[in-house]
């Protein structure tokens, strides 16, 4: 590995295309389905996955295949009917110093939580001119905007900037109304990308040692990753980018071609504190970095950018 670079990644699979039986043999994941009539089956080792995607909602699982990847440190994305992730599976942290952490987690004081939100605002501000057409109307005003967070955010420039954001974001010839709740066209390409994503978070918040329930802004009594929901701020731009792409090649719903090119993202070089490598990775350094800040070790949080690959 060269200096500067992250570790290698892991991989994700996606059961998609059939049913499938999910089983552990010698810590090997056996996905067992039935094509033209005959069954076959695909090995593979369980410490190589780092995330896994079912969205075939007749696939079985023995008790042994979800534990096994637990203990490897994988997260298990499940899809609803809509294809759209509908909840994820977890590993318990085995961090040696878990239970410090969480009373540090737990009693992190506000200013410091203002402190972060802000620049995790900034980021993402930021990450919005980005992708805008340098030079217009919008990507000065996010410029200008992104310089007038201030702690907490108290003046809401984040939903300012998405205002101005999404109303540029396919260009003067197209446009587009946000909608999270939105379940076809690009808003459902959007948010399966954006809970693919949220799922890596949420794995490194925990391999960290952090409870992923206690968030910097966000809290909700019923969300138990508002910790993630804080994280993934500065990188739902990665993933406007690749929707945008998608549709710029004709895909304006969700399907399994575009599904695999949102997966993808994961492997997507970033950059971080001088160093680049995969995303997936890069959400573990960044959830160190929080613990650092929360210690009193840093000040600044590391946030992934985009870099040309």
């Amino acid at each position: 590995m060269r200096s500067g670079d992250l570790p290698m990644i892991k991989r994700t699979i996606e059961i998609s295309n059939r049913p499938a039986h999910l089983k552990v043999r010698y810590d090997q994941l056996i996905v067992r389905q039935e094509e033209n009539g005959e069954v076959k089956e695909t090995s593979i080792p369980c410490e190589d996955i780092g995330v896994l995607v079912v969205d075939q909602t007749e696939t079985t699982y023995t008790h042994k295949a979800l534990s096994t990847l637990m203990d490897s440190g994988a997260a298990v994305v499940l899809c609803g009917q809509n294809h759209l992730p509908a909840g994820m599976i977890l590993p318990m942290t085995e961090h040696s110093e878990v239970v410090w952490r969480i009373q540090e987690q737990i009693s992190i004081g506000k200013p410091l939580c203002k402190q972060l939100w802000q620049q995790l605002v900034q980021a993402k501000v930021s990450a919005q001119a980005r992708n805008l057409i340098e030079g217009t109307p919008e990507h000065t005003k996010l410029l200008r905007l992104e310089k007038e967070v201030r702690s907490g955010d108290p003046s809401n420039i984040e939903a300012q900037a998405a205002k101005v954001y999404w109303s540029a974001w396919l260009g003067e010839e197209d446009s587009f109304r946000r909608n999270p709740r939105g379940k076809d066209g690009l808003n459902s390409l959007l948010n399966y990308g954006y809970a693919i994503v949220r799922a890596g978070i949420a794995r490194a918040i925990v391999a960290a040692g952090l409870l992923p329930s206690i968030g910097l802004h966000h809290s909700h009594r019923s969300n138990a990753f508002c910790l993630a929901d804080d994280l993934i701020e500065p990188l739902r731009p990665l993933v406007d980018e690749r929707v945008r792409e998608l549709y710029r090649n004709g895909t304006k719903q969700i399907e399994p071609a575009a599904k695999k090119f949102l997966l993808e993202l994961l492997t997507k070089t970033v950059k971080l504190d001088e160093q680049k490598g995969p995303l997936l990775i890069a959400f573990h350094r960044m959830a160190a970095s929080l613990v650092n800040c929360i210690e009193g070790k840093e000040k600044k949080l590391l946030i992934p950018v985009a870099v040309d690959e």
